[in-house]
């Protein structure tokens, strides 16, 4: 077996891994009672630590691909066709943005989780308010906005944390 070969395994198994993790980490997050019960759709997003861990030490592809199979087997495990709209869509931006804010060096990884977060947070508004055929429910962004800074600034230091202390 050439050492090309063993590379990619050894990157299919770490992937694996990780992808194992960020469900586990889906799974804990979903059976939690709500952090800030009184604000509806709110959650540190703990999967995200992975998903920044990966984009900084692994790229873009393959964040990309280990965030959207947690999600297609979050919704299929423990959510619904709905759940998973609502995290396709917000994933698909906020990991966007993420990786072009990354590739300009000019943030921090925090900086870059914080973006992340509430991009994360936006891209649901914008399906709820497709869904639900009402553009009033983007007042709730303001909420959300902060909601999303405070959690992509702690996702942000433990995703940086585990950048400088994992070795892969």
């Amino acid at each position: 077996m050439g050492n090309n070969n063993r590379k990619r395994i050894h990157q299919l198994a770490l992937l694996s891994i990780l992808t194992s993790l960020a469900l586990i980490l889906s799974y804990v997050e979903a059976v939690l009672p709500p952090i800030f019960s009184a604000i509806p759709a709110v959650k540190l997003g703990f999967p995200n630590i992975l998903i920044i861990f990966i984009l900084y030490r692994m790229g873009t592809k393959e964040a990309a691909a280990v965030s959207f199979l947690r999600i297609a087997l979050s919704a299929l495990l423990f959510g619904n066709p709905i759940t998973f709209i609502y995290s396709f869509a917000g994933a698909f931006l906020s990991l966007t943005v993420m990786a072009i804010l990354k590739k300009t060096n000019l943030f921090s990884t925090v900086g870059v989780s914080i973006a992340g977060g509430i991009l994360h947070n936006l891209g649901q508004i914008l399906v709820a308010m497709l869904l639900l055929g009402t553009s009033e429910i983007g007042y709730y962004m303001v909420v959300l906005a902060f909601t999303g800074t405070l959690a992509g600034f702690f996702i942000g230091l433990c995703g940086a944390f585990l950048i400088r202390q994992v070795d892969i």
